[in-house]
């Protein structure tokens, strides 16, 4: 049959019953559909039909059209949506100012949020009856272990242990009113059913063949990613009330460096762009990535099937959003090194300053008024943020570039932006911090890891493990940690700068004492926009003169707000999981609720 990706990842071929109330059997229950479940179970294409439809939920992949939505630009919004230090929303993240609360109901945890998971089961409850071609058979198997794998990852970063269900339960199974099993024993099967999946599963091959649907490289990048997560996870909050009794994580930090080992082995996957003017950002702003060696899975829209999103609107204007002062100090000099001390640094009194002399990333990540930055359709460049938008404007004067497309259709759903779940760079970070955290990285391991995504660029030096090594401690964001982790550490925020990792990353590590407590949020200095400018919009100057600044000049998002003067109040005995609603305490007296609530 047809597997092109609008149907995989458009159209519901199932609908799910949506569950309004407490029901003791919802996890038994059949999905309602329209075709009869007799008929379903019986080819490898019934198989393929059922499977579709985890293409296409929310909780599993991320769809996102932003249209008539608060400013979302796809995985490029995430990272300011979830609080992180890197990108600024427009109002401070209340989790990451201790002010999290419990919720009566919901919360990530309601019975509409397991939903997934019991349509998934019900698959594995039934797809044995389907005969035929035995490897067609599996391919779906490994794509339902797949998201089953997703499924209960994307449910341990938010409530840490979770009850694992590996079967469809019936009415009278005991497991309904289980509690939580530990974390680390989640993850074992997840690490399992990745195993199985990864067998199953095809190779996209060399050519990076795309034909919409999962393949082994995908399956072996999430296994690395849920490895080193959990792996640091167990190994940064060891002795703490997160941590896992008798685990040090380093058995899943193995997991990540050998599957990873693998995945770079096979040459199935490569970087695009690689030496090329502007290869970074140009792997951002792609409408389709069937013949990208990088890409490894995608969502694809089209506005003439009224698939389209909104993105280009947002991402012109500045989309609620900019990078912070912190972010950009955090890219090297060209030369490889940091900025302090560093001649080659010009300082940050303009744009231009910032990306002077600096990682080419920077300037592929940040809008510039270099004439070459372009913003609107019709080849028109960028000269100046978005201050005077009150529904999409910039908030730190760092106006995000990367994915940005010039679109001149700047409403609805007009734009055909490609939506990057997979690229083979993560696979290379992972790599590389696996072997750090290990203690067993080697200059080799440098060269085919970090310095791959270095060589993408022009004009970026290679990383030197010695050189790394003689970096003064002062040059240490983590003090308490060596210079090879912190730098690495560096490459992965630089190279996944606002692409949705770093709030799991500062979690992961156990570093919102360093990264968030007491962090107060900084952008650009307002100087270089002050005073009457060639070509400002209407509303420019007003806006300008309205924005808040330090003493140092630099632009407060938050001065105006009811924000501590000692910056974020991030509670780290509690603020690292989420509360389990009380409504499900009550009807499941087996669970428990997280630490420090």
């Amino acid at each position: 049959m047809n597997t092109n990706i609008y149907k995989i990842l458009f159209v519901l071929l199932f609908g799910l019953s949506v569950l309004s109330s407490c029901n003791d059997d919802f996890m038994e229950r059949a999905p309602e559909n329209a075709i009869s479940d007799a008929s379903v179970w019986k080819t490898s294409s019934d198989l393929e039909l059922y499977v579709n439809n985890f293409y296409n939920k929310s909780d599993l992949l991320l769809i996102d059209n932003a249209v008539g939505a608060s400013a979302n630009v796809g995985i490029y919004t995430l990272d300011r949506d979830n609080g992180a230090d890197t990108q600024v929303s427009r109002a401070f993240n209340s989790r990451m100012n201790g002010q999290g609360s419990i919720p009566s109901s919901g919360g990530g945890w309601a019975i509409s949020d397991w939903e997934t998971l019991r349509n998934i089961n019900y698959f594995f409850a039934n797809y044995h009856k389907a005969t035929g071609d035995e490897a067609a058979i599996n391919r779906y198997v490994g794509e339902a272990l797949f998201f089953r794998s997703i499924f209960y990852f994307n449910k341990i970063r938010l409530f840490g242990d979770v009850p694992w269900y590996g079967h469809l339960l019936n009415p009278d199974d005991e497991d309904l009113y289980k509690g939580r099993d530990p974390r680390n024993v989640v993850v074992d099967s997840l690490i399992a059913d990745l195993d199985k999946a990864i067998n199953y599963l095809p190779s996209r091959g060399t050519g990076a063949t795309w034909n919409g649907r999962l393949n082994k490289e995908t399956a072996m990048l999430l296994q690395a990613r849920i490895a080193l997560f959990e792996g640091t996870w167990e190994k940064y909050h060891a002795g703490t009330p997160f941590g896992v009794t008798g685990s040090d994580g380093s058995k899943l930090i193995t997991k990540a460096k050998e599957i990873t080992d693998a995945l770079i082995a096979s040459g199935a996957c490569d970087l695009d762009n690689k030496g090329l003017e502007n290869g970074y950002q140009n792997v951002f702003n792609k409408e389709s990535y069937k013949g990208s060696k990088e890409v490894l899975f995608w969502r694809q829209y089209n506005k003439s099937l009224n698939l389209g999103n909104g993105w280009s609107d947002f991402s012109t204007y500045g989309a609620l959003s900019g990078l912070s002062q912190r972010m950009v100090d955090t890219y090297l000099c060209n030369d490889g090194s940091p900025i302090e001390g560093n001649s080659l640094y010009k300082g940050d009194n303009t744009l231009l300053n910032v990306v002077d002399n600096r990682d080419p990333r920077l300037s592929q990540t940040l809008f510039v008024n270099d004439g070459e930055h372009i913003q609107f359709a019709g080849n028109v460049p960028f000269k100046y943020p978005n201050f005077e938008s009150s529904d999409r404007g910039c908030i730190t004067g760092y106006q995000v570039y990367k994915g940005h497309i010039p679109n001149e259709e700047l409403s609805g759903a007009s734009g055909q932006q490609a939506m990057i779940y997979f690229r083979y760079a993560e696979a290379l970070l992972i790599n590389a911090e696996a072997k750090a955290e290990s203690g067993s990285i080697t200059q080799e391991d440098i060269d085919r890891t970090i310095n791959q995504l270095r060589r993408r660029l022009v004009g970026m030096a290679d990383m030197s493990l010695a050189g790394v090594n003689a970096l003064p401690a002062s040059a240490r964001i983590f003090p308490n940690l060596s210079n090879i982790i912190n730098e690495i550490r560096r490459e992965r925020t630089v190279e996944l700068a606002v692409e949705g990792f770093r709030v799991d990353d500062i979690f992961r590590w156990a570093a919102a004492d360093v990264l968030i407590k007491g962090y107060v949020p900084q952008g650009a200095k307002r100087v270089q926009w002050e005073g009457s400018l060639p070509d400002a919009p209407n509303g420019f100057t007003a806006a300008v003169n309205a924005l808040r600044v330090d003493d140092q000049g630099y632009i407060t998002p938050y001065a105006a707000q009811a924000f501590p003067a000692t910056g974020y109040n991030f509670n780290t005995s509690r603020d690292y999981l989420r509360a389990l609603p009380t409504n499900q305490l009550v009807l499941n007296p087996n669970l428990t609720q997280n630490p420090g609530w």
